[in-house]
């Protein structure tokens, strides 16, 4: 990682603690002579009026830091749209999957990424294409999942599914779920589905409340496109992108999904994936 001159912070809003936090944070950055960017959160938390919006805060930084839970961390990630920079995740939320950084490592983490010293891990990040009438009308990135789920009043969906060339079936369900390795333990999990190893290569494909029991959830490889088309009525499926953007879907609307890049997470040197889900997860607790 290139030597840092210019940070980026991007904040979880309505945390209580973070008019403390984020002012001892950029006196830190300052006495380290670190150049920042903040989105309007942040700002406003320091009592400062010259936020930016979200998508403009990684431009020209070498680093963005995350202060918030795991839905933070997921737009950030979607902000960065491609850009190598590493994101700092420091856990100011509930459960943290993802933001493994606790507030009492912030510093110390901090002096370890100057030094070059951190531990990076790579996570492929998933592209949505949304097809209408043989038209792309709408792109997305995601980091955890593209789900295809029924509207409030809504019955249950049809939704076609083929994997590359190969069709394979018409789910009847409550919806549909594709995620991406570190998608896996999230909406996925709840629905049934595998934890996948976030350095394997695979997109999982899950059903939400299948009609048929015996739709399972399957593992595909991360080269494959995902194709699926909404048999429902139109606005009786929502597609939606890490559970934060999206947007209604017409009949025979069709949405491609694919592996694309990656972003990078700074992690604890010494915390693996497994302590992160017997942690989370209280494995090993009676």
């Amino acid at each position: 990682m290139p030597d840092i001159d210019t940070v980026g912070i991007i904040s979880k809003p309505a945390i209580a603690h973070a008019s403390l936090i984020v002012p001892e944070l950029l006196r830190w950055l300052a006495e380290h002579n670190i150049t920042t960017r903040l989105d309007t959160i942040t700002a406003a938390y320091a009592s400062l009026d010259d936020g930016l919006p979200r998508d403009e805060v990684p431009k020209g930084t070498q680093l963005v830091i995350v202060l918030g839970g795991d839905g933070t961390l997921l737009s950030a990630a979607r902000a960065l749209d491609g850009m190598d920079i590493p994101l700092f995740p420091v856990n100011l939320g509930g459960l943290g999957f993802l933001t493994a950084i606790t507030l009492d490592e912030l510093f110390p983490q901090l002096e370890r990424a100057l030094r070059g010293e951190q531990r990076i891990v790579p996570r492929r990040m998933l592209k949505c294409e949304l097809v209408r009438a043989g038209e792309s009308v709408a792109t997305y990135q995601a980091l955890n999942d593209v789900v295809i789920a029924k509207t409030e009043i809504a019955r249950m969906l049809d939704i076609r599914t083929q994997v590359d060339d190969h069709y394979v079936t018409t789910f009847k369900a409550d919806g549909l779920i594709v995620c991406t390795p570190t998608g896996s333990t999230a909406y996925s999990l709840s629905a049934g589905g595998p934890i996948i190893f976030p350095a394997v290569g695979a997109l999982c494909i899950t059903p939400i409340c299948p009609h048929m029991l015996t739709n399972r959830p399957v593992v595909v490889p991360d080269t494959s496109t995902v194709e699926i088309v909404n048999l429902a009525k139109d606005n009786d499926a929502y597609l939606t992108v890490d559970g934060q953007v999206g947007q209604h879907l017409f009949q025979d609307d069709k949405v491609l999904c694919r592996s694309a890049g990656s972003v990078q997470l700074i992690r604890p040197p010494k915390m693996l994936f497994f302590d992160v889900l017997r942690q989370k997860l209280k494995w090993g607790e009676r």
